[in-house]
Parts: C-alpha cells; sequence; structure tokens
C-alpha cells in the first residue's frame, strides 16, 4: 500500500477513534449519575483493576506492548473520571518525586495534584476531607519499609484502597552537559543508599549533600552551576535539567510500593491483598499464636513488620499484610480468630493487588 494510502487509513481510524471515545465519555457521565444517587465514590479501583486484566488478554493479539496500552488507557480513564468529579490527590512533595510520578501512574493527568510536606499531611489531608485520596510511599526492595506511615496508620482513620508499585531508575540530573564539571551532588539519604556503590565507583571525591526529597535535590541543581542531583525523569522535565546519566541505581529491579489512601473499601476482584494492624502484649510465643490461623484458614501471609507501640510499655504492633479480601469466607474466619488472640485488631484496607 502506498504511503499516502496508508495515511488515509490512519486518519479514517482516528476519527473513528475520537468518536468512540466521545462516545465513551457519555457513558462514563452516566455513571456519575448513578453513582451520585447511590453515594458511590467516583474512582473505583476494583473496576479498574478488572478492566486492566481485561486489556491485558485484549491486547495480546496486536503489535502494541501491553505498556502502551495500558498507558492509553490510564489516561483515557483519568479524563473519563474528571468528567464525573474533580479529584483531589494528595502527595509526597514536592513536585517530581517518585511518590508524584506513583500517583500519576495510579490517577493520570486529568486530576488535580497536591503536594504536600510530609507523610502525616497526606494523611491529615485525606482525613479531613481536602483531598479524595492521598499517596504516601510504604517500602523500597532495597532499602526496607518506610516506617513513618506504618506507625501513622495507628491513630490514622483512613483506609487503603489501592497499592503502587514503581521502578525507581535513578538519573544523574544537571544544568551542566559534562560530569566532569560537576563537583557536588544534592540526594535523598535513601536514594543515597540505592545508589552507593555507582556514585563510589565514579564520583569518588564528590561533595555529597543530603537533602529532604529527590525532587529537593532537582530544585537545588537547577538553582546551582557544577552540581547534580539523583532523582527521576519526571523532575528533569520539571525542573529543566539534563540527564548526564541514566539509571544508577545499584540494584536494577529497584521496586517502590506505594498506597493509596481512601476513606472506602474496594469491591473484591479474585486478585486482593488486605493489610491488617494487630496490636499485641509481648509474651512467650506471641508470634506463632498470631501466625497460626493465617496457616488454619489457608490465607498467604505475604509480610509483616513490627513496630513498638505509643500506648504501653513492651506491647508491640504488628502489620501484615495477606492474600484475599475481606469479604470472603476464609479471611472472615481468620479476622474472628485474630480477635480473641490480640488487644486491638484493624483492618488497615482490602484492594486490588498492585503488579509488580
Amino acid at each position: 500500500m502506498k504511503l499516502e494510502k496508508v495515511r488515509q487509513a490512519i486518519d479514517r481510524l482516528d476519527s473513528q477513534i475520537v468518536n468512540l471515545l466521545n462516545q465513551r465519555a457519555k457513558l462514563a457521565v452516566e455513571v456519575s449519575h448513578h453513582k451520585r444517587r447511590s453515594n458511590l465514590p467516583v474512582f473505583a479501583p476494583d473496576r479498574e483493576s478488572k478492566l486492566f486484566a481485561r486489556l491485558k488478554s485484549l491486547g495480546q493479539a496486536g503489535p502494541l506492548p501491553q505498556a502502551a496500552l495500558q498507558a492509553i488507557y490510564r489516561e483515557i480513564i483519568s479524563a473519563s473520571i474528571a468528567l464525573q468529579a474533580v479529584q483531589k490527590i494528595a502527595f509526597l512533595g514536592p513536585e517530581g518525586t517518585f511518590t508524584h510520578e506513583a500517583a500519576k501512574q495510579q490517577f493520570g493527568s486529568s486530576v488535580n495534584y497536591q503536594p504536600v510536606r510530609g507523610i502525616a499531611d497526606v494523611f491529615r489531608e485525606v482525613e479531613r476531607g481536602r483531598a479524595d485520596y492521598g499517596v504516601v510511599p510504604i517500602e523500597n526492595s532495597t532499602e526496607g519499609v518506610v516506617n513513618h506511615t506504618l506507625d501513622m496508620f495507628v491513630d490514622s482513620g483512613v483506609n487503603i484502597s489501592a497499592e503502587v508499585s514503581l521502578r525507581v531508575a535513578h538519573n544523574l540530573l544537571s544544568r551542566e552537559s559534562r560530569l566532569s564539571r560537576v563537583r557536588k551532588v544534592y540526594i535523598h539519604p535513601q536514594t543515597l543508599g540505592q545508589c552507593r556503590s555507582w556514585l563510589d565507583g565514579n564520583l569518588p571525591d564528590i561533595e555529597i549533600v543530603e537533602v529532604s526529597s529527590n525532587a529537593k535535590a532537582a530544585q537545588m541543581a537547577a538553582k546551582n552551576r557544577q552540581s547534580a542531583a539523583v532523582a527521576s525523569r519526571l523532575a528533569a522535565r520539571l525542573y529543566e535539567l539534563s540527564i548526564l546519566v541514566k539509571d544508577i541505581e545499584d540494584n536494577p529491579e529497584n521496586i517502590t510500593r506505594f498506597l493509596v489512601l481512601g476513606r472506602q473499601y474496594p469491591g473484591a476482584t479474585g486478585r486482593d491483598k488486605t493489610s491488617l494492624m494487630l496490636a499485641v502484649k509481648d509474651s512467650v510465643g506471641v508470634l506463632h499464636k498470631i501466625l497460626k490461623p493465617f496457616a488454619e484458614n489457608r490465607v498467604n501471609l505475604t509480610s509483616i513488620e513490627s513496630r513498638p507501640s505509643r500506648k504501653g510499655l513492651w506491647n508491640y504492633i504488628f502489620f501484615i499484610d495477606c492474600l484475599g479480601h475481606v469479604t470472603e469466607k476464609r479471611v472472615q474466619r481468620l479476622l474472628k480468630q485474630l480477635q480473641t488472640l490480640t488487644l486491638d485488631l484493624k483492618v488497615l484496607g482490602s484492594y486490588p493487588r498492585g503488579e509488580g
């Protein structure tokens, strides 16, 4: 087929695609009317999870990569949500952090993003209704769990509505065009732990300045000559920095998991995770006692973290993730048994499992 005819065929398809997108948008508005009458939230992570699972099977026949197809539909869904209501999303700022990137991966471009100064501020914005949802980091595959996020759940009334896994690629950003001109590197302490080998091997005599976030590092590098920052590609675009070196993290499988905080429990999808907080008094065999019901009810436990309780001497809090949804009978049996073994039991959320 001649090039001109191929382009004409593409133009015809584009017209059809735009027409179909507008039809879909009209249906999204109709959905919003039903949700409003039933007092249902606009964001439905269980529905989105099922849609993306369906896209995987639909996309297998064509040349379009799965990641590209998901990115396209993320923006379609984001635009559809914006037609229903303005969604305010609080995240650990400033703009350009990996939390910002994770929030965009979950909610797309058609929402109102609100950067806040700290993890506690994200919780407060959601609790007080100033944000519909919040996004906070919870765990990194290299550096481990974010204890501050865990501690916030002790007194907070928010729920976990979804989770996002983000491959964290660290890049060396600068206003300079050559690595040899860099004399100082701004970096977040946790990021430093993830890039230590590369920095020691490639910039052994450089001044390292620790800052509060990757985005703050990019802001500082944008203001100062002969300096660089370790941050994301999003930060490079936002602060108009060049990428001197890509992917300098020591572990190429560097994954950070983020939680989406909200005020609802999504419905079951068949591929869910439940997060629990258990308060126990220290005693011989206490860990064995609370783990035994998981095996008895055939509920797969995927992670467990302990923190000292701030409410009593030698009392401890366990944060546990397990597979399944609170509406499943085996999970309900598990929770009933755990209630008899703990000082306090709190379901933090039951939500679709994230990719990765």
